[in-house]
């Protein structure tokens, strides 16, 4: 699964650039440092769980929702890493046409 500092911090900027937020922005309606913030976002520190609660506060997100960490790629990562893999396989990408084909 990977270093849950990491994991977490992947998370809290993906809920943090969702809602179109700066670090600067959700480090003040958090009332924590933006270094912090930063430090948080980047795996290096773990935040305590005053912390967590202020962040979650200020994302508006219940704290377990910082731990799903299942979805932390955007939207446009997943897009691209598909496409990398269709533009080397053929096939791959006749079949995904025939899926979408069909989910349409």
């Amino acid at each position: 699964m990977g270093n849950i500092k990491v994991l977490l911090g992947k998370r809290i900027k993906e809920l943090r650039k969702k809602q179109e937020l700066t670090q600067e922005k959700l480090s003040e309606l958090a009332n924590i440092e933006t270094p912090s913030l930063s430090n948080i976002e980047n795996g290096k520190n773990y935040p305590n769980h005053e912390t967590l609660e202020k962040l979650s506060t200020a994302l508006q997100v219940r704290p377990y929702e910082m731990f799903i960490f299942d979805y932390y790629k955007s939207h446009k990562e997943l897009i691209e890493e598909m496409n990398a893999y269709m533009l080397k396989n053929e096939k791959l990408t006749r079949q995904m046409y025939q899926f979408f084909e069909c989910i349409k």
